[in-house]
This record gives C-alpha cells, structure tokens and sequence, in this order.
C-alpha cells in the first residue's frame, strides 16, 4: 500500500538534485504515513456496518417468515377437527388462545431486546423458535390420529401445542425486525438520513404484503390439494430460508446493546411518588425544584397526573446534592422527570388503549372458513378459490384504502378547502372502531341470510350461493384495520417519549392479545349457557344447526356500546400532541 506514495515522488521532477538524504528522509515520513493510512483504511470496513446493503437480508428473514406463518394459519381450523378429530368450539379455543399468546409475545420480545439481549440476537432467536415450532408441526403429520380414526392422544396433543407455542415465541423475536432493521440505516448524521429510512420502511412493508399474499394464496392452495404434509412443509422450508438470510449477514450488521429496563424504571416511580406523598409540589415553572438528567427531554414535568410528580422533586438541597451542585441519585426516592413523563404516558393512554380490544374481539377466523366452505367458491367452471384463501379480500382491502386515503381523499380534501387536511391519529382510531361496529353489523346480516337460506333449501351441503357475497364484510374489516391500527401505532408513537418507541410499537399487539383472551372468555361463556338443559346450543360443528348469527349481533352490541366508550375515552384525554401541533 505504501508503494503508492514512492511511485509520485520518483516521477515528480526527474531533473532533480536535491540531496539523497533528504529524499529518504521524505521517503520514510510518507511510507510512515502510508502505513498509517493503510491500518485506517483496513480497519474502516469493520467500523462501516449496516446500510442498504443489510437490507435484503432483513426483509427476506421478515417476508418469509410471514408467508410462512400466514400460510400456516387460515387452514388450522380444518387440520385440527380433520386429522385431531376436534370439535369445533375446542378447536378454535385452541386457536384463539394461540393468537392471544402469538400477539403479546412481541411485549415479551421488545423488553428482552431492550434490557438484556440486543435486538439481533432477539430475531435470531425468534427465527429458530419459529422454525422449530413449524418442523414440529410438519412432524404432526407424519403421527397423527387419522390413520386409524381415533382422536389425538395426550402426547399428540402435547406436540401439537407445542409447536403453536413455539411459533408464538418465534413470533416474539421477529417483532423486532422492523426496528432492528432501521437501526442499520439510521445515521442521524446523515444529511440523507430520513430517506434511507423511508426507503426502507417502503420496501419493507411493501414485502411483508406480497408475502402474506402468497402464504394465503399460494401455501393454502398446496395444502388443500397436495396434503399436509406437503403443506406444513413447505412453510418449515420457507422458515429455514428465512433463519439463514438473517444469519448470513450477521457481519454486516449495525448490533446495538441497550440496557433500559421500562418496568423497574416505572417501579422507582410509583414507589417514590407514594413514599413523598406528604410533601407539597413545588410550582410547575420552577426546573431547578426537578430532578433532571443531563440528556433530558423535559425541565419540568407536565400538569397532568401530578401526583407522580412528587418523584421528582428535590425535597433537600443540601441533603439531595452533591458537593459539585449535582443530584445524589438514589432512583428509589428521587427520579428524573423523564421518568416520570414515560410512566405518566402509559397511565393516560391506558382508557383509549382499551378501546382497540374491541378490535380483536371476534368469533375467530375458524368461523369465516367454514362459512365460505359452505358457499360457491368457483369463479370459473375449472378453478375453485380456496376456502382459507378469502382473508386475501381483508389484506388488499387494507392496501388499496390506504392508496386510496393517501392519495386520493386527502389531496382532494386538501383542494377543497384550500389548505393541508389531515386526520388525527387519535380520530383515526375512533373511525376505525366505527367501521368495525359496521363489520360486524354486516357480517352478522349475512350469516342470517346464508342461515335461512341453507335451511329452506335443506342441504348440508355447498349453497347455491356465491362465497364473494362474503367480501362486503371483509372490506369493511380491512378499512376498519387500516385506520385504527394504523392510527394506534402513530398515536402511542407520537404520544411517549422517545425512549418509548420499542414500548409504543408493541402496544397494539398487546391490544390484540387482550382482545384474543375476551374473545376466548365470550365464546366459551356463550357456548356454556346457549347449551344448557341438553340443548343444541349456538355453537355447533355443522354451522347451519348453530346460531352464529346471533353470536354476531352479540358482538355488534357490545362493538356499539365501544364506540361510545371510545368517544368518552378521546374526550378526557383531551387534544393529543399531534392536535396541538396542528392547532
């Protein structure tokens, strides 16, 4: 490398007489130089991690594992009252507690990442679980009861929830992707920062959505006419690309190690706020009354909740600081403001948060498959849709509302009015609450029409009747997810406090976590009291002797009554960040 620097000064000036002493002396100060600049360069690739260039790494690993998931689940309803010989109100028990456990592992896997493991080893660990959990229920195929007609035994029930519970944890891991993700891209230095980032995030969803639409295209229509164990593994193969795309790049990989730990962090101040309760807040606009850190987002904390307010104040000047006028920290009884600000965050998004349970309270997935089974699915002589295939119509609604949001009604409304229009995250969240009373209201329509009509034609068989009359229901459930989540998501985004984004993230899916375990709790209620006395209650394993309707506008009644909830919630909340900027 050094031989670079001799070569310009041999062919600076071939006249040259200066003194040969000089010259090597000159010589030996640049190869010096020349050694130097090689160890940096050498060493400068080492330092230079992430980038674009992690980028097709991270979403092969996130785009896999999605349509591998979402090629697993529409159909697990059949494989389990099929090969398990289940009924159905246990089947889809068995379904429903697994999604409660698959939506709040990401909490679980957020808190690891950000206190203990780091995100990369996090996903890692995510990938494995999920592809042990899909090659043991690839195994379930190879074991199962059907062979001889029986139903499951204890052991072969065991592995089967196994492999679910493994999956969930998977699911965990790979929560952090998208974050660990931008973490390779984010140089807040970088004048070309923010599109880096908003090329990645594009790209990233953009293959999550491909993805989910061949795993519930694609993988559903090899299991229904290749078998299981075809399609249960081909979903294992998926999950070990997916492993192995993660893994490879693990040398190119930005691997941040943060140690916050949310949970004691909220500890120290509830039990500091109880312990000063006898002590008189200080006035508001008075900083040096609070105890702040030295990279604090806030002086002073804010109005609301002010009992937690008293964790931070410095109750003693003297006894409080130190020699050099700084806070002798003791984080049991005197916090940083900030602190306090985050626990104040969660504490008042808590009412609006639980408004999004609604939004997973359903009869379950199992239910809208065998509807569309029982209902025309050709759309040509030749091709029958899969049954487990129509959550498709819910996916592509959520994508072309978006478009067409984004696109279309804002810029037009923007015309209209002759300035920037937008809608809070706040009011989107209370829209998409709406359209689910509206989703329900007509799914539960329908179900009493395809009822009836199964009844009078006297037949257990396929209706004459086509399944996209099934479509109406799953756009509204689309537009309903497309503005609540979404909204869900910028909302707690905007509303916490920057060391809050893992905590944000994951809190729509503890929503839909809680929502799994309502879910779990009406449905065996309503199964338990629509049977008693020996009667045939709504919930049947032939859906035509069931009253699936009625368990739908149970369902609308109570989504009505949450909308009204919500709109109290929104009220004593007030105006949120975002209203007050606008403002």
């Amino acid at each position: 490398m050094s031989m670079s620097f001799y070569l310009p000064l041999d062919n600076e000036d071939p006249d040259n007489n200066g003194s040969n002493q000089k010259m090597d002396k000159e010589v030996e100060s640049f190869g010096d130089a020349g050694d130097e600049m090689e160890s940096q360069l050498i060493s400068q690739p080492q330092r230079q991690k992430g980038g674009l260039i992690t980028m097709p790494f991270i979403i092969a690993n996130e785009a896999l594992a999605r349509m591998a998931s979402f090629g697993i689940l529409p159909n697990m309803i059949l494989y389990l009252m099929g090969t398990y010989k289940l009924p159905l109100g246990k089947a889809t028990q068995i379904l429903i507690l697994s999604s409660a456990a698959t939506n709040f592992m990401p909490v679980v896997g957020a808190f690891v990442a950000d206190s203990y493991l780091g995100r990369f080893l996090v996903v890692g660990l995510g990938s494995t679980f999920s592809f042990l959990g899909m090659t043991m229920l690839w195994l379930t195929t190879m074991i199962h009861p059907a062979k001889d007609g029986k139903s499951a035994t204890l052991g072969e029930m065991a592995i089967l929830l196994s492999a679910l519970g493994l999956m969930s944890i998977g699911n965990g891991g790979l929560s952090c992707s998208l974050a660990f993700g931008a973490d390779q891209v984010n140089r807040k230095d970088d004048p070309n920062n923010h599109t880096f980032l908003e090329i990645f995030f594009s790209w990233y969803y953009a293959f999550t959505l491909i993805s989910m639409i061949i795993g519930l295209t694609g993988i559903v229509y090899i299991q229904d006419h290749l078998g299981w164990k075809i399609g249960f593994g081909v979903p294992a193969i998926l999950m070990l690309l997916s492993t192995l795309f993660f893994f490879l790049a693990s040398p190119l990989y930005v691997k941040i190690h943060t140690r916050t730990n949310f949970f004691t962090g909220f500890s120290q101040v509830v039990f500091a706020s109880y312990n000063n309760r006898n002590i008189i807040l200080p006035p508001i606009n008075t900083s040096h009354f609070y105890h702040q850190s030295e990279d604090s987002d806030s002086a002073v904390p804010t109005d609301k909740l002010r009992f937690f307010n008293k964790a931070c104040v410095i109750k003693d000047h003297e006894e409080d600081k130190g020699c050099d006028g700084s806070a002798i920290i003791n984080p049991w009884s005197l916090c940083t403001v900030d602190q306090v600000e985050e626990l104040k965050s969660i504490v008042r998004v808590i009412p609006l948060w639980s408004t999004g349970i609604m939004m997973s309270l359903n009869i379950g997935g199992s239910f809208g498959l065998l509807q569309a089974k029982s209902l025309d699915r050709h759309i040509t002589s030749h091709f029958e849709v899969p049954a487990g295939s129509f959550s498709v119509i819910l996916v592509g609604a959520i994508f072309i509302w978006i478009v067409i949001y984004d696109r279309v009604l804002l810029p037009l409304a923007s015309k209209i009015k002759g300035k920037p229009v937008r809608i809070s995250a706040k009011k989107r969240m209370g829209i998409g609450i709406f359209f689910y009373f509206l989703y329900l209201v007509t799914a539960a329509t329908f179900e009493t029409i395809r009822r009836k009509k199964a009844i009078d034609d006297d037949t257990d068989g396929v209706l004459k009747m086509s399944a996209m009359w099934l479509a109406p229901q799953l756009c509204l459930a689309g537009i309903a997810e497309a503005f609540n989540l979404i909204g869900q998501n910028e909302f707690y985004y905007t509303e916490f406090p920057r060391t809050m984004s893992s905590v944000a993230v994951s809190l729509p899916g503890l929503g839909m976590a809680a929502g799994n375990l309502v879910s779990s709790f009406v449905f065996s209620t309503i199964e338990n009291v629509t049977s008693r006395g020996g009667k045939k209650g709504w919930i049947c394993d032939d859906i035509n002797e069931g009253h699936f309707d009625k368990y739908y506008w149970v369902l609308a009644g109570v989504s009505a009554l949450n909308v009204l909830y919500y709109l109290v919630c929104s009220w004593a909340y007030g105006p949120s960040v975002e209203e007050l900027t606008k403002d």
